[in-house]
């Protein structure tokens, strides 16, 4: 065996589907579905079940992914090892950003990092918050950039980016167009537009309404604030987004601040820990990317 057989064993694993594993490993399907059954005929036993719509592991492929992980994690430390005394940089970095969340200083970040360490590969790949996370404890993401609620993960460690406030956004002529305050209870006589769950501005939400038993209806939802804000612009429903999301459309939509949302939405950047010297590097140039707007880390 070897350790790009290894490599597409755990991602097969991790993402539980052969096409979302050889899109992650840049590859087509079949040759991570070959290089697979190689190693499956050189361990004499199957990893996975494929008889359902998703590949999940057998007992013996339960008891090859810890193994596996620690090869792949043994190899890589051989790389960073050699880098730390010749001062070369290699290896591979998997960044996670929230869907919907175009923030310019990450890309600039990943843009002088890259300049500075052209021998680190880097990917990036765009989910929901919770996933993120969980990928970063997990281990398959170094370093996310997610929404949270009230406070970053416990576990991990995080740099803060931004701290607001919900609002909700409206165009002219629609019934509350000229408040500057509204309550949740007076948002829930109209139908909702946000974030989906999982992400940080709609468990803000979610929790706020349910502390005050409240029970809007979502009637529609979207993943980037364009598209929330254009629906809202038509007239279909009330906007739910951050200050600074809603202020990017003050020319179609006027915001209204949320008085009974007092929890702020956040935008964080999280890893666990520092042991990877392509991962120190890169949170250097987040924190210069960021500048003003990071806080120090919990």
């Amino acid at each position: 065996m070897d350790l790009r057989q290894l490599e597409y064993f755990v991602a097969v694993a991790e993402e539980r589907n052969f096409t979302r594993a050889a899109e992650r490993v840049h590859i087509s399907q079949s040759g991570v579905s070959a290089q697979i059954r190689r190693l499956e005929r050189e361990l004499g036993a199957e990893l996975f079940d494929r008889s359902a719509r998703t590949a999940t592991l057998t007992v013996a492929g339960k008891a090859a992914l810890g193994p596996a992980r620690a090869a792949l994690a043994a190899a890589g430390a051989v790389g960073r090892s050699v880098g730390e005394v010749t001062g070369l940089i290699r290896g591979r970095l998997t960044v996670g950003m929230v869907i919907g969340c175009t923030v310019t200083p990450l890309f600039d970040a990943l843009a002088a990092f890259h300049r500075a360490h052209p021998g680190v590969e880097l990917s990036l790949q765009e989910d929901n918050s919770d996933r993120l996370v969980d990928g970063v404890r997990a281990a398959t993401i170094d370093l996310a950039l997610v929404g949270t609620a009230t406070a970053t993960p416990d576990d991990l460690d995080a740099l803060t980016i931004i701290s607001e406030r919900l609002v909700a956004a409206v165009p002219s002529g629609h019934p509350l167009a000229n408040r500057r305050h509204v309550s949740l209870r007076e948002l829930a006589d109209h139908p909702i537009v946000c974030m989906p769950p999982g992400t940080g501005l709609r468990t803000v939400f979610d929790q706020a309404c349910a502390a005050r038993h409240v029970q809007p209806v979502i009637a529609l939802q979207a993943s980037a604030a364009e598209a929330i804000a254009d629906l809202a612009a038509r007239g279909l429903a009330v906007a739910v987004l951050s200050e600074s999301m809603a202020a990017r459309y003050r020319d179609r939509l006027t915001a209204l601040t949320i008085d009974d949302v007092d929890t702020p939405a956040l935008l964080a950047l999280v890893w666990q820990g520092t042991h990877n010297p392509a991962l120190r590097e890169l949170l250097a140039h987040s924190r210069k990317a960021f500048g003003e707007l990071g806080t120090q880390p919990k």
